[in-house]
């Protein structure tokens, strides 16, 4: 099947009682067994649930490709994360991108290196950092491509290959392109992350995340540490989550295009000192991003050349761009980086990165582009 195809149908099948062409929301905690020692396939909901199954099975489905594909949802992006950094035990080192969502470093830093688990960061779009910098107790290469917010592509192949060599996990969080434009396990990924908060629900609706991986010992592995620790998404988001799946495609398609045209106009602006994003070929991993994607997304960063003060009035200016957090939905939404996402990194720590304190991150929803343009064009005719 073709991916459209299976968005709409992977996992999903009429409802036996009734025939809804709708999977059923099972809204429960618990079911009750015919008899001592038989049950459903279901026993209580933080272990499993038919709607939350649904949902795994269409995601495994899509991130899959072809192969077999196994998919665990979580109730959070955040704990997503987690459950895959459960894979690893006290004393092991992960190699982790350098440009993360800010919640990624803070969780690493502050909360699992107080476990014994140690961090690098390092640029991983260049893939001879990497390897330079796996240790012995090297466990895990954790990468996200493209990046947030400076939205570096990370060559999947040349990583997939290094941590292959070195025996150690590799990790990739997709939020950003979503299964519709890149399926990292089609390039050696073992574990695909997704915050399901973004594209996948698209609907500023729901928390979500969720795993997909291609090894069953890995999956096994995942569902034992989603049972024990119980961070497991409501069966109403896996229901709302299903929803906007089937129209992903069509989004992610209206979010690119409408990205492309913003920032080619961001990029001529006399007001603009620099624009961020795949499809330009300006971008420094242009050519991997168009070599390894079907498309390069709905997110754009620029920076103004009146720095931090001209951002804020940019920001402060716009009427239709929402001035929020996350991404990835309908609606349009611009974020400051150094004051939201990424505030809880150290302000050293972020211009070492390339972040600067007068970066602008804008998530393109799908809005007319036109509107887009003009609340834009509008802000900028505002900022001295």
């Amino acid at each position: 099947m073709k991916l459209p195809t299976k968005l709409i149908h992977s996992g999903i099948r009429p409802d036996p009682v009734t025939g809804a062409i709708v999977p059923p929301l099972y809204q429960t905690a618990t079911y009750v067994l015919e008899e001592v020692g038989r049950d459903k396939g279901f026993d209580y909901t933080r272990s499993s649930n038919p709607t939350r199954q649904v949902l795994e099975e269409n995601l495994a489905a899509v991130e899959g490709g072809e192969g077999e594909a196994f998919g665990v949802c979580y109730a959070s992006g955040m704990s997503a994360v987690d459950g895959c950094m459960k894979l690893l035990s006290a004393g092991d080192h992960v190699v982790c991108s350098d440009d993360v969502y800010g919640g990624v470093s803070r969780h690493f830093d502050r909360v699992l290196a107080r476990y014994g688990l140690e961090f690098s960061y390092v640029d991983t779009s260049e893939p001879q950092k990497v390897a330079a910098a796996v240790r012995p107790n090297t466990k895990m290469i954790w990468v996200e491509t493209p990046t947030n917010p400076l939205l570096k592509i990370t060559d999947l192949g040349a990583v997939a290959k290094i941590a292959k060599d070195a025996g150690v996990y590799f990790g990739v969080d997709s939020t950003f392109a979503t299964p519709v434009f890149l399926r990292p396990l089609e390039w050696g990924a073992d574990l695909v992350m997704h915050s399901t908060t973004k594209y996948l629900s698209g609907h500023n609706q729901l928390i979500g995340g969720a795993v997909v991986t291609n090894r069953r010992e890995i999956y096994d592995e995942l569902k034992f540490i989603q049972k024990t620790i119980g961070a497991v998404p409501g069966p109403f988001d896996c229901w709302l989550a299903l929803l906007g799946m089937k129209t992903l495609h069509l989004r992610m398609r209206c979010h690119a295009e409408s990205a492309q045209k913003i920032a080619e106009f961001l990029h001529r602006h006399a007001k603009v000192a620099r624009v961020i994003y795949p499809g330009l070929p300006s971008h420094p991993q242009h050519e991997t991003a168009r070599r390894q994607m079907s498309g390069f997304s709905g997110m754009i960063s620029f920076e103004l050349k009146g720095g931090i003060e001209a951002g804020a009035a940019l920001m402060n200016g716009v009427k239709l761009c929402g001035l929020a957090e996350s991404l990835g939905a309908v609606e349009s939404m611009i974020t400051h980086p150094a004051t939201m996402t990424h505030a809880d990194v150290p302000a050293a720590e972020r211009r070492a990165r390339g972040l600067s304190d007068g970066l602008v991150r804008l998530s393109v929803g799908i809005e007319d582009v036109d509107d887009i343009l003009a609340d834009l064009a509008a802000a900028l005719d505002r900022v001295k």
